[in-house]
């Protein structure tokens, strides 16, 4: 594999050292942090933004190489917030994003792109370009987005048999039903399709990673969305409950990916000379009975069963040919992404083995 200057990549192992440098945005978050763990492994230096660093102390000791962190102050809701922290930087990774999932109520879907939550989130990405683009140093920009973007049923309302990056949800259907999360669903779509635009036409190169069900050892000191949804039938969490038969009925399936991988895959689409537009990021896909089950078999003593499916005929496969044809290769399979999630959940207490 060659980067974007045309040289050879070195192996992953994280052995030498590297002289580029990135910016990854919302470290202190879930794929963040981690990311910026990863990064630090393979010798890069990292300019980490967290909105206030600070409250971030107890990060520091667990990113390892410091002498090649700096952290910088940034919000999406300041205008030039970021132009310190992308200078010098040869990418910038946009991780930093809100995680709302409801709103108060408005008359149509005008008055959300408007709104508090909307309009401030691709405000703020749009700002994050333009600091790229002053920077004068920056090659390309890989972005986090989410597989609520993607549906898994065609427009006369029928199951896909394959779901991949072309599957894009109708901003009319989601405005209409309103699934559960439908906010967070609409602000990363219109977010992703406002940095698209203004990147082709300011001439910056993007790529964006769709994250399926991102689980597995996890950084932060609270227990991230995702790792909730996935331990829903462990927890019995309504909520969270709720979600994850949601993922399932709107995709078809629900789609994993170990913590360690998505991380790896937002680098190599940073580094590959032939990456373009947008990638699913997914070890496989299972429909939320057969995940049950192996959560089951996994962990028979602290399972409640009492998962709504709602499956209509064959579940969907949701597909990472792209990136595979690309040449990424996943690390972790299901086996992995079950255990490394439950033993961090123990290790911190949110779960207990009894």
């Amino acid at each position: 594999m060659r980067n974007l200057d045309g040289k050879t990549v070195e192996d992953e192992d994280g052995r030498g050292s590297k002289s580029a440098t990135y910016c990854v945005t919302g470290a202190t978050g879930f794929i963040g942090s981690w990311l910026v763990k990863l990064l630090l492994q393979r010798g890069y230096t990292v300019h980490a933004t967290l909105r206030n660093p600070e409250k971030s102390l107890n990060l520091l000791s667990l990113w390892t190489g410091s002498d090649r962190l700096r952290l910088f102050r940034a919000d999406l809701r300041e205008e030039g917030s970021f132009d310190e922290a992308v200078k010098g930087c040869d990418g910038v990774f946009h991780v930093a994003a809100s995680m709302t999932f409801s709103v108060d109520q408005q008359d149509n879907i005008e008055d959300y792109v408007q709104s508090n939550v909307i309009n401030p989130e691709i405000n703020g990405t749009i700002s994050l370009l333009k600091s790229c683009l002053k920077s004068g140093s920056v090659k390309r920009v890989v972005l986090t987005s989410t597989i609520s973007t993607l549906t898994g049923k065609d427009a006369n309302g029928e199951r896909r048999h394959v779901v991949d990056e072309s599957c894009l949800t109708s901003m009319d259907h989601v405005w209409k039903t309103k699934p559960s999360g439908w906010i967070y669903a609409i602000s990363k779509r219109l977010t992703e399709e406002a940095a698209f635009k203004f990147a082709y036409e300011n001439g910056i190169d993007i790529v964006s990673v769709i994250t399926s069900t991102v689980s597995g050892p996890f950084l932060i000191s609270n227990i991230p969305a995702s790792v909730q949804v996935l331990t829903a039938p462990i927890t019995g969490d309504p909520r969270f409950l709720g979600i994850v038969s949601n993922v399932n009925e709107r995709i078809g399936s629900v789609a994993l990916v170990h913590t360690n991988d998505i991380c790896r895959a937002h680098i190599f689409l940073m580094e590959h000379a032939d990456a373009k537009g947008r990638y699913l990021c997914c070890i496989g896909s299972w429909p939320l009975s057969k995940l049950v089950e192996c959560l089951s078999r996994h962990y028979p003593s602290i399972l409640q069963r009492f998962v709504d499916e709602k499956q209509n005929g064959m579940p969907s496969e949701v597909s990472n040919k792209k990136l595979r044809d690309l040449g990424f290769e996943f690390h972790h399979g299901l086996d992995d992404i079950i255990k490394d999630t439950i033993d961090a959940c123990v290790e911190c207490g949110f779960i207990t083995l009894t």
